[in-house]
């Protein structure tokens, strides 16, 4: 499949979607509650993507059960997401569930690939974490789960792959509590054990459901028989005593010894499952195609509509310092909405916005808030997976694709002219290795460039520079399959045959003390004369989440034109990027513009930039910097009888050993060990572990390199 097809209409599910009834134009309030915006997070290989597949087959959407061993999956859409079986890219699609409307995202569970999660959680209103039955919590479950939490984003917990050998739902569940803070309440439990698992028991509405026919698409609710009788009564307590904690209605009722209705559990349930007080857990097995129904069910009683969501705050572009405006989910006002996703194509790409307010027509003139440029969205879309449907108008809480639009970017924000606003930006982390790629025939140079920039263009967390001292171009991203398989669709979406070197550590510096610097810039340039003075103030930053901070601490800055204490902040944030004594991006680093002299006539922004940008070089001049390397927080699961194997390979590759426990007959380890010492360990791991071994990889910051090691990579003293 060619990189334009992604963007055709796929003719076999374009009538379908006509038969479903959407609304188009004239939204009311009734309509915005009945939307559901999701994402489906999880660990790879959790089952994320056999349950999204669930869904789209259960809602009538899809005629068939897309599998990712038969490389059928609809939202696995990709040549090397249907090779490998996981998810690369997220993918969305809008599906009807009942009345009701769910824009669902899937999306990826490998740590490569986090920047998807980011960008779809932000625009999303609820999210389902899906966890394995087997392997419970792990590493990137709890990645994705704080990712959610950054967000506020309320969640739903499902316990999938019930039916393998080794899986347990009361130890995933207690996991999740001890992991995530007593947050988890069962409102469904197993009936049967591993392969015997066959049907479940809804503690809220005290019913047994059972599944049958065709892909078990058959759901039948019955009382539950007299032998689990006991057994539900006794879960069904245990619930409402959860519940009881967070909800003052439900302890009165309890204490008073009144019957509590279904109705009033789900109203309850559903208020504090939004204010984030509790995280309901059901249960299911994908691949059996059991619980994916009740799922759907739940995701309409439990998660949040655009209206529960209520106003979202944006800040005024021409407004006061400080001020922030309300963005209501209402068709009346006027639309805004922010860019999450893009498609790029060399003929047109494809955005992907979360509208929040108002509403927006095809062929609509919006402004983009970060450039204030105006630009024309043609048409406006329903996405399913890579298959689109033209739509003439959408309305708040709405998730949808653009086309025709010009200079735009993820994280911008379009708007109406009369109200132009900036939405929360999406934060992506730093890319931690790089690699060179270059075509083997120099006629593909140039097509070499174009399709990098489109890479670039789709995400954030893949980058382009090139080597001052080879000329190479180096591209950088989050790990070696994230390089691995941008390189491979360089040769099948884009054609092009190139050479690529071996992969390389992205090193960070950092200040070895603090100082402050005051430059005063003074050119003669022919008869012009140029002038600027700065004061900027640095210091190291505690190792944690912030990379760089700068701050704007100038006293009397409204006699200053804005335009050119804008530009300082500019200069000190790009000039902190362009690197230290050995060129590596300066981090965990704190520059704070105190003083800032203009003079008429005299201060251009060029001036301005090259006094920032000597009080750089002087900080660096005068208390050296220190290179730094990325840590990654590694888990390993393998056999029992291997740990000591696998500890031996770590040991002299500098790793710290944290934690070595029990998963049902497996021995998981956790340890932190840099980057530079880890490349190829994914080829090693099988032998060491006779191939029954996995293990997950996520960065955790930087740390100084060791003096000898620095002094093998780059020849520091």
């Amino acid at each position: 499949m060619t990189h334009q097809a992604r963007l055709f209409f796929l003719q076999a599910y374009v009538g379908l979607l006509l038969l479903t009834g959407l609304k188009q134009g004239n939204f009311d309030m009734d309509d915005i509650q009945k939307i559901r915006n999701i994402g489906i997070i999880a660990h790879i290989d959790a089952g994320k993507t056999t349950t999204t597949e669930g869904l789209l087959y259960y809602s009538g959407l899809s005629h068939r059960y897309g599998s990712i061993d038969d490389g059928t999956t609809i939202m696995d859409f990709l040549p090397e997401e249907r090779t490998r079986g996981i998810t690369i890219m997220a993918a969305a699609a809008t599906l009807p569930w009942g009345e009701h409307l769910i824009h669902l995202i899937d999306t990826p569970g490998h740590i490569d690939f986090t920047a998807e999660v980011e960008r779809s959680l932000r625009v999303m209103d609820g999210a389902v974490v899906v966890f394995s039955g087997v392997e419970g919590v792990e590493a990137q479950s709890e990645k994705v789960w704080r990712q959610a939490d950054g967000y506020g984003v309320p969640k739903i917990a499902f316990i999938n792959k019930l039916d393998r050998i080794g899986a347990s739902f009361a130890r995933v569940q207690s996991e999740i509590n001890e992991k995530f803070g007593n947050c988890a309440v069962s409102v469904q439990a197993p009936v049967g054990i591993e392969e015997e698992f066959h049907a479940i028991l809804d503690l809220v509405d005290e019913e047994l459901i059972t599944f049958s026919g065709e892909n078990n698409a058959e759901v039948k609710r019955e009382p539950i028989p007299q032998d689990l009788e006991e057994e539900a009564n006794a879960l069904r307590e245990e619930m409402i005593e959860r519940l009881a904690d967070a909800s003052d209605a439900i302890a009165m009722a309890y204490l008073e010894g009144d019957t509590l209705d279904s109705d009033t559990l789900k109203s309850e349930i559903r208020r504090l499952t939004i204010l984030r007080e509790i995280v309901p857990v059901l249960l299911g097995s994908g691949k059996k195609h059991i619980g994916i129904q009740p799922l759907g069910a739940a995701v309409i009683d439990y998660l949040p509509s655009p209206l529960d969501v209520g106003a979202v705050s944006a800040m005024p572009v021409r407004g006061r310092e400080g001020e922030t405006v309300d963005l209501l989910p209402d068709p009346e006002k006027p639309f805004a909405g922010l860019i999450f996703k893009v498609t790029a194509s060399s003929t047109s790409d494809l955005f992907y916005m979360r509208t929040y307010t108002g509403t927006l027509k095809a062929n609509s003139q919006l402004v983009n808030a970060r450039t204030g440029a105006k630009v024309r969205a043609k048409q406006v879309f329903k996405i399913y997976a890579k298959s689109t449907e033209a739509m003439e108008e959408v309305g708040p809480g709405d998730i949808v694709g653009l086309v025709g639009l010009k200079n735009c970017s993820i994280g911008d924000t379009l708007c109406e002219p009369r109200q132009v606003v900036t939405l929360e930006q999406i934060k992506f982390p730093e890319p931690v290795i790089s690699m060179a790629v270059e075509p083997r025939l120099s006629k593909d140079k140039d097509k070499l460039d174009e399709a990098l920039s489109m890479l670039c263009r789709e995400d954030q967390t893949f980058g382009v520079t090139r080597d001052e001292d080879t000329g190479q171009r180096l591209v950088s991203g989050m790990g070696e399959l994230h390089l691995e398989i941008n390189v491979k669709r360089l040769a099948e979406q884009f054609g092009l045959n190139v050479r690529v070197g071996e992969p390389r550590v992205a090193y960070r510096e950092t200040f070895c003390g603090q100082t402050t610097e005051r430059v005063v810039f003074e050119r003669a340039i022919g008869e012009t004369e140029l002038y600027a003075e700065v004061e900027v103030a640095f210091k190291p930053l505690s190792r944690g989440e912030e990379l760089f901070s700068v701050e704007n601490r100038l006293r009397g800055a409204k006699a200053i034109p804005k335009a050119l204490v804008a530009c300082a902040e500019k200069a000190l944030a790009d000039g902190l990027r362009t690197g230290g004594n050995h060129g590596y991006p300066l981090i965990y680093l704190s520059a704070q513009l105190n003083d800032l002299k203009v003079q008429t006539g005299k201060t251009t922004e060029g001036a301005i930039v090259g006094a920032v940008l000597q009080s750089i070089d002087q900080a660096i001049n005068r208390v050296g910097t220190t290179v730094l390397e990325p840590v990654m927080r590694l888990e390993i699961l393998g056999p029992e009888e291997t740990v000591g194997e696998v500890s031996m390979y770590l040991q002299p590759r500098r790793a710290i050993i944290h934690n070595i426990v029990l998963v049902n007959e497996a021995r998981k380890i956790t340890v932190e060990v840099p980057l530079g010492e880890m490349f190829g360990f994914g080829k090693s791991l099988p032998r060491l572990t006779g191939g029954r071994g996995s293990f997950s990889m996520e960065p955790c910051g930087y740390q100084e390199v060791p003096a000898d090691v620095a002094k093998t990579l780059f020849g520091i003293r």
